[in-house]
């Protein structure tokens, strides 16, 4: 059965206790520098310039926000962007010679520790891929934040 719009009907009442026990999320994470892992990553379109881009997403390892996620999109609409595609690349240890080659090569992002910053400016939020954690920095990622 379908409503006015087209959209099925779906009975969700099974998750009703689930959903009211669930905790709700508190606000975002605020600006500052965070030590992250790179949870997935996808290449998609912008939905407004349908544009190709490199969808992130980063799960925050600091204590105060551990397990909240992060978003960074690499849109690719001039060679510019695709200079800055490189640079976030090459800071995750990922060199590629031809961006084509990307595809192919997303999993070798995943788990990778960073240390990011998230800037708001109005209504807008932006997370910049600062460096890559060393292996030293690991053990403590999780008990200090690094502010």
């Amino acid at each position: 059965m379908t409503d006015e719009h087209g959209n099925e009907h779906v009975d969700l009442s099974q998750f009703d206790e689930a959903f009211a026990a669930a905790p709700e999320q508190d606000e975002d994470v605020p600006d500052g520098k965070y030590d992250v892992s790179v949870e997935r990553v996808e290449i998609a379109r912008a939905r407004t310039s349908g544009q190709p881009m490199l969808k992130w997403t980063l799960k925050v390892l600091d204590p105060d926000y551990a397990g909240r996620m992060l978003w960074r999109n690499n849109v690719l609409a001039t060679d510019e962007n695709a200079a800055w595609l490189k640079k976030d690349l090459k800071k995750c240890g990922l060199a590629l010679e031809k961006l084509s080659d990307l595809q192919a090569n997303l999993e070798k992002l995943l788990d990778v520790k960073l240390v990011v910053t998230k800037k708001t400016k109005d209504e807008f939020s932006n997370v910049y891929i600062n460096r890559r954690l060393r292996e030293d920095e690991l053990a403590t990622a999780a008990g200090t934040p690094s502010f």
